[in-house]
């Protein structure tokens, strides 16, 4: 077929092999594993695109030991990953969850590249988080998606979710950190201005023929290629259709759906794959499992509503336990855009651990190394919070610091601060006894924060909190920036802030499964024909976030597992 089937739901059939709920990176690639078995798939999508919080995201896809870690000069071997992991998350999840995910994920992998539109790269440096613990790595782990031409995928390009507009340049051309690489030399280097001319060019013409940037990078272009893919092998898309009910009939397993005005009825002969994002938008969930204050602002998707857990839970699925963390954390900053919608800023790399820039609570002091990953950053704010002194977090620079790398969504220059100033997302002041006053925050405890960071910046050494330590922290800052590329003084005036608050980018706790990707029972028993990848799934982390891509990377493994096991039962009937 030379395009999706889509929108027309009337006079889709209702019997298939394999039913895929949730349109992210999980059920589109669970759905592509099963029609590659052959089975007749069917993807339901209850938004009106597919992508998911993957197509918002880096698409850092974290899978050991697959073909490309050689290409990268990495030395790795299984048993070095497996002792990470097992250092990073010891008994907070089952150790034979992340040993088939290791196992299998290079399968997965290799098996995309050979039959699929998608193709990964490495990098030789993208180093683990945890890097102190025994197994780390500096690079060959963290894959991504090359960058794709969305023009080829036709008129299913609407269908892909596009990025956070705070994440584009020049509103909505998308950018990897190469571009940025060369956009920043573009007056320094006649290779970088070629570059970032084409860059443009290209862009403009996209807008032309497609009304959108069309060069896909990072999670839009790992998306955009498993949407192509799809497309490829004529799999059929349902979208903006809710699931209203599922049951298990003998034999096989059925899917009530409503599409506009209309509800039909999907069979199932092999089996029914929850993909649908988690329980993260779904208000009770959220009391249940969040920690108090309850994280107001999500830069996920919005169709992670956990409405099919409900169904599932229904059905005898169960949450896993013993994880360490609910979710997957990260700091945010929040900006009204001038549309009137909210702009949700994840704070990942790019400001939290540059020189001169620090994090204080109210009371002016530092609370968290902030070179640690945006996980840990979250985490440490909950533990401070005594009486709301880290929630909000106050994140601070002066003129060098803002100018140099810029400020949540602010970016590096210094231009542009009369709306972020105006709508008090950025605060300013000409000393630091005004910042403080204007945040309400200790004074004194800032001024002395200030001295000591100062202190430090001269003599490389965090003596209060270890900033800049490990490879993995020091990757994080600026490596031009000596003795220590994460710590830098703050002296020039005016100085500035934003306000950090907690966000959740991903669901931990998810509903339990065997190392097939099956739902279990509350006896640890699978409940034959329901299957959960993605965030549906009880995070093989437990809660921990050792390294970049481990949202994506467990949910492709599974995705492959989940797919290829439920087409297989379709024809055997008795897996």
């Amino acid at each position: 077929m030379t395009d999706l089937e889509f929108a027309d739901a009337e006079h889709q059939s209702t019997e298939w092999d394999v039913i895929v709920l949730g349109g992210g990176a999980a059920g589109m690639a669970a759905a592509i594993f099963a029609a590659l078995e052959g089975a007749r798939t069917v993807l339901v999508e209850r938004s009106a695109h597919v992508g998911g919080t993957s197509a918002l995201s880096a698409g850092t896809v974290w899978i050991p030991n697959t073909r490309h870690a050689a290409t990268v000069g990495a030395e790795d071997s299984p048993e070095q990953a497996a002792a990470f992991l097992d250092a990073a998350v010891g008994n907070r999840a089952p150790k034979a969850m992340r040993d088939t995910f290791l196992r299998v994920g290079p399968e997965a992998v290799r098996c995309l590249e050979e039959k699929t539109a998608v193709r990964f790269r490495a990098r030789p440096f993208h180093p683990d988080y945890l890097f102190e613990l025994e197994g780390s790595a500096a690079g060959g782990r963290a894959l991504e998606a090359l960058p794709f031409d969305g023009g080829t995928l036709g008129k299913a390009l609407v269908l892909l979710r596009p990025p956070i507009p705070e994440f584009t340049i020049l509103d909505g051309m998308m950018v990897d950190r190469d571009d940025i690489g060369h956009l920043l030399k573009m007056t320094r280097s006649l290779k970088s201005l070629a570059h970032g001319l084409r860059l443009i060019a290209g862009y403009a013409l996209d807008r032309l023929r497609h009304g959108r940037g069309a060069r896909l990078v990072m999670g839009n272009a790992l998306t955009g290629r498993l949407l192509k893919t799809l497309q490829d092998l004529g799999v059929t898309i349902l979208m903006e259709a809710e699931v209203t009910g599922i049951s298990a009939d003998a034999g096989s397993s059925s899917v009530t759906v409503r599409t506009g005005d209309r509800e039909m009825r999907l069979q199932a002969s092999g089996g029914v794959i929850l993909a649908s994002g988690g329980f993260a938008r779904h208000p009770e969930r959220r009391r249940e499992m969040l920690p108090e204050p309850l994280p107001e602002f999500s830069p996920a998707a919005p169709g992670n509503t956990g409405a099919l857990h409900d169904i599932a839970l229904r059905l005898g699925a169960r949450y896993g336990e013993g994880a360490e963390q609910p979710v997957f954390w990260a700091p945010v900053s929040r900006h009204q855009r001038r549309d009137g919608s909210m702009a949700v800023f994840p704070h990942f790399v790019l400001d939290r651990s540059k020189p001169g820039i620090f994090s204080v609570g109210r009371d002016g002091r530092r609370f968290v190394n902030e070179s640690r990953s945006y996980h840990e950053f979250v985490v440490a704010m909950y533990a401070a919070n005594r009486g709301g002194a880290t929630i909000p977090a106050y994140q601070i620079t002066d003129a060098d610091g803002l100018r140099k790398y810029g400020l949540g969504m602010v970016r590096p220059g210094g231009r542009g601060l009369a709306p972020f100033l105006a709508d008090g997302y950025l605060v300013k002041a000409d000393t630091l006894s005004e910042l403080a006053e204007k945040l309400g925050i200790d004074g004194a405890g800032l001024a002395d924060t200030v001295a000591r960071m100062n202190h430090f910046a001269e003599t490389g050494i965090d003596l209060d909190l270890g900033r800049g330590t490990t490879v993995y922290e020091r990757a994080n800052g600026d490596p031009s920036h000596c003795p220590n590329p994460t710590l830098g003084p703050v002296r020039t005036p005016p100085f500035y802030a934003i306000r950090l608050w907690p966000g959740d980018i991903g669901a931990a706790t998810g509903l339990l499964t065997d190392t097939d990707a099956r739902l279990v029972d509350a006896d640890g028993q699978p409940i034959p024909g329901f299957y959960a990848c993605g965030n549906d799934m009880q995070s093989v982390m437990g809660g921990v976030y050792p390294a970049p891509g481990i949202n994506l990377g467990p949910a492709i493994a599974f995705a492959y597992i989940a797919g290829r096991h439920a087409a297989r039962r379709a024809f055997s009937g008795n897996l």
